[in-house]
Order: structure tokens, then sequence, then C-alpha cells
């Protein structure tokens, strides 16, 4: 298994300097017509959110370094961050996203940069299941003594492989995930190692017409002291 992952992050790093080129190379053209700059800023934007995983990937061999501190985060600043992030994606695509919060307790306890990551993979991989007639779906809310975030989409149902993969806490390396073509396994394994270091529990909710995929942290007992 660790052999796996080296290879993974050995890629990974192969992988960093030609999209960092291609990134370069969108910026340094010049004035466009505006069909053409779309083009560029869909290079730009493709190449960024492949880097962004290139360096997640680099972050789990990298998260026993003592670099990934846990601590009390806003979990709906967060939440709001990354939808910001991708709001640009998913109005490009002409897709929907609703953001619903009903969680009393505002802290949990996590690594912001590590659970930043987890709920951008989770988005991200829900915009491919959302259209103009169905939204993808982002909810926060409370668990008993934890908070629940849960992404919602409603594209083809969960292999039942990978279900059961999320239900025992966490995917153990990449894998491709069927019927969903658009779904990137790479980002649910990126997701399941963070969420895994953070001690959360993350798994998936099988529906008839989609599927939820949820990470679970605990409340920050500084936020217990009020």
């Amino acid at each position: 298994m660790e052999k796996e992952v080296d290879g993974i992050l050995v890629a990974a790093h192969e992988l960093k300097a030609p999209l960092t080129l291609l990134r370069q190379l969108a910026f340094s053209l010049g004035e466009l017509g505006m069909q053409d700059e779309r083009t560029r800023s869909q290079m730009i934007s493709v190449s960024e959110r492949a880097m962004r995983q290139v360096n997640d990937l680099i972050k789990i061999r990298r998260l026993e370094d003592g670099l990934f501190e846990m601590e009390p985060v806003a979990v709906r600043e967060v939440c709001d961050a990354v939808s910001r992030e991708l709001e640009y994606l998913f109005r490009y695509n002409k897709r929907g996203l609703v953001l619903k919060y009903s969680n009393r307790a505002r802290l949990v306890t996590a690594n912001r940069e590590l659970l930043y990551s987890v709920v951008y993979n989770f988005l991200l991989n829900a915009m491919h299941y959302s259209s103009d007639k169905t939204r993808a779906e982002l909810l926060v809310k409370d668990s008993k003594d934890k908070v629940k975030i849960i992404v919602r989409d409603y594209g083809p149902m969960l292999p039942i492989n990978v279900w059961k993969e999320m239900k025992q806490g966490w995917i153990k390396e990449p894998l491709s995930v069927a019927m969903r073509p658009g779904s990137s396994g790479l980002g649910l394994y990126i997701a399941s190692s963070f969420a895994r270091f953070m001690r959360a529990n993350v798994g998936a909710i099988r529906h008839r017409d989609g599927t939820s995929f949820f990470v679970e942290l605990s409340i920050s007992k500084q936020a217990s002291l009020f």
C-alpha cells in the first residue's frame, strides 16, 4: 500500500511542472477575442484545479510530519470560502448550488486547510451531477455531539463497492467510479484521507436519484465553553 501511494506521489511531482507551464502559457497569451478569452479562462481554471489535486496528493504523504495542526475552525466560513472559489465553475457550466446552514455549533476541531480540501473535492464531484433542473446542495447541521457537512448531488447512484469503502471510513487508494464518469475517485481518496487524519467520520449515502457524501467533525472544546 505504501509503495502504491509513493508511486502516486512520484507521478504528482512529475505533473506539477507541465501544469504550471500550461497555466503560465495561458496567462502569457496576448489580447484575445471573446471566444478565445473564454478558452483561456477555461485553460487556467482546469490547470489550477488539477494543480490543487496534485498538491493535495503530496500533502497526503506529509500528514504525519506535524505540518497540519488541529485547531478550532469556523465550519461555515470554510464552506462559504469553497463555494466562492467554485462559484465561477458552477456558473460557467450552468449549474446551481444551494447552501443550507442549520448548525448551532460554529467551531469544529479540524485543520482548516485539510477541511477546505475535503469540502472542495466533494463539491467539485457534485458539480458534475447537477443541472438546470437539479442543483447540488451543501448542508451543514448538528449531529449529536458533532457537526455534519453533507454534499448532495442528483446523479447516478453510487456503485456499491465505492459505497462500502466509504462506509468503512475511508478509501484506501484512488479508484474509478463506474456509472459516474465525471466523478473523481481521486478526489474521494483525497477527501477520505484528510478526514481520517482529522479523526473525522466520512461516508456516503446512496439515493435513488443521486448520492450524498458527508464528513462529521467533533465540536471544538473552545466552542463548548460558550
